[in-house]
């Protein structure tokens, strides 16, 4: 691999097997780790950027709001995380990012609908939207598993 001109692409640390988990457990998805013989890889956890603990109590969105199960609103603490992690994404030059799927931070296109039922709904996590908004694609781990596409696409968009 290129050092200097290999892209640098963000992503959620519970997949690369660091336990951040709101649970204290991992999410390490093979597949995305391997991602890292093509791309640097940046980790992040923006709920831990955001001042939360781990373990936590889960979260979900709920009308624009963030709320943890005990009804506290955490909204602030995933806004901070998504400021830190586009931060990141600017200072590495992140042209994507690898995110957890459903996640209230990093969840794309598809969350839990805020009633702790397991339910989902259409949205974006609070930091799947700053990214997006930021101009940075952003992919799960479901699509990664899926096909191989993101590294690929991202050295060949580098090279531009």
């Amino acid at each position: 691999m290129d050092e200097k001109n290999t892209p640098a692409v963000l992503v959620s640390a519970c997949l690369l097997g660091t336990s951040c988990r709101y649970d204290g457990r991992d999410n390490k998805v093979v597949s995305v780790v391997e991602q890292g013989k093509k791309v640097h890889l940046i980790p992040i956890c923006p709920e831990q950027m955001g001042g939360l603990m781990t373990p936590r109590l889960p979260a979900e969105i709920r009308e624009g709001r963030v709320y943890a199960k005990d009804g506290r609103d955490v909204t602030e603490s995933f806004q901070k995380g998504a400021e830190e992690a586009l931060k990141l994404a600017q200072l590495f030059g992140c042209r994507c990012a690898i995110l957890k799927a459903r996640s209230p931070s990093c969840g794309n296109g598809l969350i839990y609908d805020g009633t702790f039922s397991g339910r989902k709904t259409e949205g974006d996590g609070i930091t799947a939207a700053l990214l997006k908004k930021n101009g940075i694609r952003v992919y799960t781990e479901e699509e990664i598993e899926k096909n191989q596409r993101v590294s690929e696409q991202e050295t060949e968009d580098h090279r531009a």
